[in-house]
C-alpha cells in the first residue's frame, strides 16, 4: 500500500490500496506494455525463475500495473476482516473460473452448486469440466438438509460453488449457513461476488476460501475493459498451484486493462451508492406498474430471499430482473421502445443496461429448461445505471406504455 498511515475508510483503500511508489515519480502507476523484463546477469535470471528474487520476468506472469489491480482488489475483499488474501488478475471472468476449477479439482471429483448460475459458468461446467470427468451436482441450496445429504453421502464433492445474488433471477443463498456446513465436511467454498462487489458483500467474512469476479462489471464500472479475478485466502496455494495453472492456461490480463480497472475501482463506493439508490427507486416503480407481472429484486419484501440478502449484504444492489405480462412479444416490444436506457448484455456500467434473455443470451436454451430456472419469455434483466433517476423512470414508463 502506498501510504504508511493506517486506512480506516473503504474509499481510502479503494483509492490508495495496492499502490507503491513509482520509481519515476508518476502520480499513477503507468501502463506497463512490455512483454518481457531484462536481467542484469544470468545469475539474476536464475534467481527470478527460482523465486529467490521476486520480480517481473515475462508479461504473461504479471507486471506492475497488474500487481496494483490485484493488491487493490484483495484489500477491498478483506477490508476490516484481518484476513490475508492474494488475488490473481485474469483476462476475463471465465479465465478466473478456469483457474479456480482446474487448480482445485481433478478427474472423478465433483462440485456442489445451485440452479440459476451465470450462463458462461453453466457452460464451462457442462461442456468443459464434464469432458474432464469433473461433475457438477446441482441442487436447491436453500434446503440445508438437502445440501448436507449431498456433502455427507458423496465424498467425491470437493468444492461448493456459490453465486449470490445469482444471474438473472437474483436468487440469494445463505453464505454463513452454507459455508459453515461445507467446512464441517472439509470442502472448499468459492463464491462469485460479481453482482454484489466487495462494497456490498464480503464472502471471506463467512469463511469462503475463494472469491471470483468478472472485473468487467462493477469493479471497472465503465465498460472499457474485459477482466476477471480470483482471490484466495490460502496464500501458499495461490502463489504456487493457482499461479502455475493461471500461467499455463494463458489467462493473463494486460497492462492496459489493468490500468482501466484500477481507475474504475477508485470510484467504486460512490458509484455503488448511486447505483443502489436508483435501483431501489426503479424496483418500487416497476412493482406497481400494471404491465409488470413480477419484479425480482431482493430489496422488495416479497422476494423469497429478501431476509438472506438483508443479512449478508449492505444493500440489495443495482441488479434486478422483471417479467412482462405479455411474454416474448411484450419483452421484445419493450426493448425496442427504449430511448435512453441501453440494449446490451453485460452489466455494472455507469449507464443503464437492459437485456431480454429469451431472445438473446438464452435463445438456444429450450423454453422448458429456461423456465425451470425462472427465465421466462417475458423476463428482462436490468443493470440500473447512474443517470438521473427521473430520466430512467421516464424511459421505462414510455417503453411500457404499449404493454
Amino acid at each position: 500500500m502506498g501510504t504508511k498511515l493506517p486506512l480506516t475508510g473503504w474509499s481510502s483503500v479503494a483509492i490508495h490500496g495496492g499502490h507503491s511508489a513509482e520509481p519515476r515519480h508518476a502520480h499513477l502507476t503507468p501502463i506497463y506494455a512490455s512483454s518481457t523484463y531484462v536481467f542484469d546477469s544470468a545469475e539474476q535470471g536464475m534467481d527470478r525463475f527460482t523465486g529467490k528474487e521476486p520480480s517481473y520476468i515475462y508479461g504473461r506472469f504479471g507486471n506492475p500495473t497488474i500487481t496494483e489491480a490485484e493488491e487493490k482488489i484483495a484489500a477491498l475483499e478483506t477490508f476490516g476482516l484481518n484476513i490475508p488474501a492474494k488475488a490473481i488478475l485474469h483476462a476475463s471472468g471465465m479465465g478466473a473460473l478456469a483457474t479456480l476449477f482446474l487448480a482445485n479439482l481433478k478427474a472423478g471429483e465433483k462440485i456442489l452448486t445451485h440452479f440459476s448460475l451465470y450462463g458462461g459458468t453453466e457452460e464451462l461446467i457442462h461442456r468443459v469440466l464434464k469432458d474432464l470427468n469433473i461433475e457438477a451436482v446441482i441442487t436447491d441450496l436453500h434446503d440445508l438438509a438437502q445440501a448436507e445429504t449431498h456433502l455427507k453421502n458423496d465424498p467425491a464433492i470437493r468444492m461448493v460453488y456459490l453465486e449470490t445474488p445469482a444471474n438473472p433471477t437474483l436468487q440469494c443463498v445463505d453464505l454463513e449457513a452454507l459455508i459453515s456446513l461445507a467446512k464441517q465436511y472439509g470442502k472448499k467454498v468459492a463464491c462469485d461476488n460479481t453482482f454484489a462487489t466487495p462494497y456490498l458483500q464480503q464472502p471471506f467474512a463467512y469463511g469462503a476460501d475463494f472469491i471470483m469476479h468478472s472485473t468487467t462489471k462493477f469493479l471497472n464500472g465503465h465498460g472499457t475493459a474485459i477482466g476477471g479475478v480470483l482471490i484466495g485466502t490460502d496464500i501458499e496455494f495461490m502463489k504456487t498451484i493457482a499461479t502455475k495453472k493461471h500461467r499455463l492456461l494463458g489467462a493473463n490480463s494486460n497492462g492496459f486493462d489493468a490500468f482501466m480497472l484500477v481507475q474504475g475501482m477508485k470510484t467504486l463506493e460512490v458509484r455503488m451508492e448511486r447505483h443502489c439508490h436508483n435501483a431501489m427507486e426503479v424496483a418500487h416503480f416497476l412493482d406497481t406498474h400494471p404491465a409488470i407481472a413480477k419484479v425480482n429484486y431482493t430489496g422488495l419484501p416479497q422476494h423469497p430471499d429478501h431476509a438472506i440478502a438483508n443479512k449478508q449484504m449492505r444493500h440489495p444492489g443495482a441488479m434486478m430482473s422483471f417479467e412482462l405480462k405479455k411474454g416474448l412479444e411484450g419483452g421484445m416490444a419493450f426493448m425496442n421502445r427504449l430511448q435512453m436506457c441501453v440494449r446490451a448484455v453485460s452489466l455494472g456500467t455507469c449507464d443503464t443496461l437492459l437485456s431480454h434473455p429469451a431472445s438473446t443470451t438464452h435463445f438456444g436454451v429450450s423454453k422448458e429448461e429456461r423456465e425451470k430456472y425462472g427465465i421466462t419469455d417475458g423476463l428482462i434483466r436490468m443493470s440500473v445505471g447512474m443517470e438521473s433517476i427521473q430520466d430512467i423512470l421516464h424511459d421505462l414508463d414510455q417503453a411500457l406504455s404499449t404493454q
